[in-house]
């Protein structure tokens, strides 16, 4: 079996795949696209970092290719559906840089206090501009940490160890967990107007995209300090510029940009700035974790079909994912359903497989549905490994029952997820062999295929609202592909389904919301 790596990785990973008996390994980093793709046909295995990009047209030459592994975290340079589709399983390494990353951003915060990359580059020149360069302690300051996964509770912990008082928001970890671990819990404006510094540990997404823009510096203290060691974008860099150059912002040490390389970003000309060129996880351990990781999961596959840290599959048989595969797309996509309808942390997972699963492990169906609850609530990778743990480090508690009768199905799916502020219920179903559906949400009944963009629209079930939703969308040149409405069982409420043909801009929600015979208008994605 032959095995390419094609981007750098660490000499650690290298010598076990030369070390293993019956594989071959070739080592060709730097290659173009086309060159990738006239020699990717010759391999079982690929493993890379973040400078190849595996696209669907790579993909169809790599007639032989079992395994992708990634030496590190993010895959955004991978078409992970195009690869399922293939049937090659996708790995990375979820936990070989979060210490790296948690001690970078330490690092930038008293770098930044200090002044320390401005002194050394004065002292360099010829200058000795010790008054001028005077800093700050972090001793007794608050630190604000906004999201409290792997590596914004690593932060926090080695903040306490500077004698910070650190205040903590994640609107998806129970107030609870984050007390127990000896923090305190607030909320987003109480933690902008405590807070002396501010570092950022969410994912890159919709709804923290520009998460600290022109109206969250407003709300801050004068003179935070902004750290962004997480993703580029996170901070609204235009914005940030304009805080600065205000003086409301004392300073910024930013580890990721909006565009990378920054060029000649605005930011890079204020001394109240300093940068590194996304250096989070580039640290000699790090980068010999994740060459260790990668290595044995790789070896693992191609000779034991092990799948360890798989993102498109679990960890089972191959022979058991065969049977469980559309129950698994099923629970993802119930899941996925449930992180868009919740608000606040969820505290309960109340699991009920119902009817026939002829003695089916389904393990990896519960599994499949916290994975699609969690992947858009934490800033860390999660897969059909971790689902699990992270749910528990986030203190939910999962429960799963099973029963013989699924009323008018074959089987049935219910999960009802609780959190601090809302309780929903969601069953889907198996139509045919494969084909998945959401039969029911709360009390209304409705047959939705989950896919794609959609809108969930609750409305009053008079005359003209359907046709009140229909003109806005075409008003806009939004064409509605598929529509379906339910009523809950008292017949009083009617839940509208559409699926557009293109996401709905925010202005559009808006004027939907707006209408009088609607009541809550949620956007989906599948």
């Amino acid at each position: 079996m032959k095995v390419l790596v094609s981007d750098n990785l660490g000499e650690a990973g290298i010598q076990m795949f030369e070390a293993e008996e019956g594989i071959d390994v070739d080592v060709n980093t730097g290659l173009s696209p086309d060159a990738l793709k006239e020699i990717i046909g010759q391999y079982d295995a690929l493993v890379i970092r973040s400078a190849t990009k595996v696209t669907e047209d790579l993909l169809q030459e790599a007639h032989r290719l079992k395994v992708i592994g990634r030496a590190g975290i993010g895959l955004d340079n991978v078409d992970i559906p195009a690869a399922t589709k293939r049937g090659i399983v996708v790995m990375n390494t979820p936990t070989g840089n979060v210490v790296t990353t948690a001690e970078h951003a330490i690092a930038m915060m008293l770098a930044l206090s200090r002044n320390i990359p401005q002194g050394t580059a004065s002292l360099k020149e010829g200058r000795w501009e010790k008054k001028k360069l005077q800093g700050k302690e972090v001793f007794n300051k608050t630190l604000g940490v906004i999201g409290y996964g792997k590596i914004g509770s690593i932060v926090a912990d080695r903040a306490r160890g500077l004698k910070m008082r650190v205040v903590v928001h994640d609107p998806y970890v129970t107030p609870e967990r984050i007390v127990a671990d000896g923090f305190e819990p607030v909320t987003l404006a109480s933690l902008y107007q405590q807070a002396d510094y501010i570092t950022v540990h969410v994912p890159k997404m919709k709804s923290t995209l520009g998460l600290l823009d022109r109206s969250a510096f407003e709300k801050m203290k004068d003179g935070v300090m902004i750290i962004n060691c997480a993703r580029g974008g996170i901070v609204n860099e235009q914005d940030l510029f304009e805080a600065i150059q205000s003086g409301k912002v004392a300073g910024a040490a930013l580890d990721v940009f909006e565009t990378e390389p920054p060029g000649d970003s605005p930011l890079l000309a204020l001394d109240q700035v300093i940068a590194t060129p996304h250096l989070g996880a580039s640290t000699r351990e790090a980068q010999t974790n994740v060459a260790v990781d990668v290595a044995r999961e790789i070896i693992d596959y191609l000779k034991h079909n092990t799948i360890v840290n798989a993102v498109n599959v679990p960890s089972v048989s191959g022979e058991l994912l065969v049977r469980l595969g559309p129950f698994l797309e099923l629970g993802e996509r119930i899941g996925m359903l449930h992180a868009q309808l919740t608000r606040g942390p969820v505290q309960e997972v109340a699991i009920v497989y119902n009817g026939d699963f002829r003695d089916l492990d389904l393990t990896p169906v519960t599994t499949g549905i916290l994975k699609g609850l969690l992947t858009p609530m934490v800033n860390e990778e999660v897969n059909f490994v971790n689902a699990p743990v992270i749910a528990k480090e986030r203190g939910m508690n999962v429960t799963e029952t099973t029963a013989a009768d699924a009323e008018d199905y074959i089987n049935l799916i219910t999960v009802k997820v609780s959190s601090t502020q809302v309780t929903n219920t969601v069953s889907g179903t198996i139509f045919g062999k494969k084909d998945v559906r959401v039969v029911m949400i709360n009390d209304f009944r409705l047959e939705l295929v989950p896919e794609g963009h959609m809108l969930l629209i609750y409305n009053q079930d008079k005359p003209g609202a359907i046709g009140s939703i229909g003109t806005t969308l075409g008003k806009h040149q939004i064409n509605i592909s598929r529509m379906q409405v339910g009523q809950d069982r008292a017949g009083h409420r009617n839940v509208i389904f559409l699926k557009t043909d293109s996401a709905i801009p925010e202005s559009v929600l808006e004027e939907l919301q707006a209408l009088p015979l609607v009541n809550v208008v949620y956007p989906l994605n599948f």
